[in-house]
Formats: structure tokens, C-alpha cells, sequence
């Protein structure tokens, strides 16, 4: 059974009220995993224009961080690689809504959000059978970085499905309060709300319960 303490190495997060969504500090990283900023912006104004190059660059960048997502959420490598690859089947179809100039990360994980949200069986399904789609394999993660995400799945399991998304998009995918609040149709506010009942859940988790006081005779 993991501690408190080593809940807060691990996972980078002082368990406080306050401080209760610090998304600078997430728990896995890598090369594409935290890809952010106006070279996705332009990358996906290319992916509109057609441009072959601009695609794979964004599946290299995004796969990673996909399958982290998905792999958090699912109960199988096989699973989250499955997903990874509907998500990417959906964002081809809807690349036309992307806009211009936007953050491309909350557009991303708004889709992400809902191939997990919709029966996945049916993408799988739906991803077997499509055609000119190339297949697509998520990179694998080294040792440290897959018990990590094991672990915080053990540890998520006890939280609400909105608080186990906050903690994922936040601490899993490194997205930023504004970027959650986006992806996931909210505010701020309710993310760091969400953020905040969930560390105290796991705090009343980690931590031992006092010791009753001793009657006396």
C-alpha cells in the first residue's frame, strides 16, 4: 500500500488546501509527451491544408501523450492502444473543427474525452474495419513511467470519474487549468474544485486514521 509521503514524491503534489492544482508538475514526461505551443497551432492549420508531413509530425508529437491518457484510463495496453487509434480515426474526421489560432491541446482532449465517454467497443469495431488509415502504434513507455501509471490508477480508482479525469489531464498529461477547463467543457474553478476533493480523498486515504483515545476504567 503506497504512503502519503510516497504518494507525494511520486505524483509531485503537497497535499494542501491552496495548492490544490498544480498542473507544472506532472508525474511522467518525454520528448512529445508535453508538445504544446504555436508550432501544434501551425501544424494543425497544415493538417487542414492536406499537408502529409505536418500529420505525421502531429502523430509523433500527440501519440504519446494520447496513449498516456487512454493507458490511465483503461484496463489493457491492448485497450488504450485501440483508443489511441479511434481518437485518431475521430480527429481526421474533425479536423475541420479546429480553429485557427486556438490552443490545440484542449481541441485534442475534448476528442480524446469523447472516445473514452462513448462505448469504446464500438470504435474498436469501427477501427478494424477501416480502410487507408495507416495503423498506428502507440510508443512504448519505459518501466519507471508504466508503473507510474499503474500506480496512479490504483490510487484514481477510489475517486469520482470527473476527479479521475482532472488528476489525469493535470498530473498524467501535464495540461494546464486553463487547458482542462477547455478540454472538459468547464471553468477553472470547478477543475480546481475537482482537483482539491480529489487530493483530499486520497489524503483520507494515505493517510493513517489517528488512534482512538484509550477509555479508562
Amino acid at each position: 500500500m503506497i504512503t502519503c509521503k510516497e504518494f507525494m514524491a511520486d505524483f509531485g503534489y503537497q497535499l494542501e488546501i491552496g495548492t490544490a492544482a498544480d498542473a507544472h508538475n506532472p508525474i511522467l514526461s518525454d520528448g512529445y509527451a508535453f508538445a504544446s505551443g504555436r508550432d501544434l497551432e501551425q501544424l494543425m492549420t497544415r493538417y487542414q491544408q492536406a499537408d502529409a508531413t505536418a500529420v505525421t509530425d502531429l502523430v509523433e508529437r500527440l501519440t504519446p501523450q494520447l496513449y498516456r491518457f487512454f493507458a490511465s484510463q483503461s484496463d489493457s495496453r491492448s485497450d488504450g492502444e485501440q483508443m489511441v487509434r479511434a481518437a485518431w480515426l475521430l480527429i481526421h474526421r474533425s479536423r475541420h473543427t479546429y480553429r485557427r489560432g486556438e490552443p490545440v491541446l484542449p481541441w485534442l482532449y475534448a476528442i480524446a474525452r469523447c472516445v473514452c465517454l462513448d462505448n469504446h467497443w464500438k470504435w474498436r469495431r469501427t477501427a478494424s474495419r477501416e480502410t487507408g488509415v495507416s495503423p498506428l502504434h502507440a510508443s512504448r513507455l519505459h518501466r519507471d513511467e508504466t508503473n507510474n501509471i499503474r500506480r496512479f490508477k490504483e490510487l484514481a480508482a477510489s475517486l469520482s470519474a470527473g476527479q479521475r479525469e482532472v488528476l489525469t489531464l493535470l498530473k498524467v498529461n501535464g495540461l494546464s487549468i486553463e487547458y482542462v477547463a477547455r478540454a472538459t467543457s468547464s471553468t477553472a474553478e470547478a477543475v480546481k474544485r475537482k482537483a482539491r476533493r480529489g487530493y483530499e480523498r486520497l489524503r483520507e486515504l494515505l493517510e493513517p486514521a489517528p488512534n482512538a483515545p484509550t477509555s479508562m476504567p
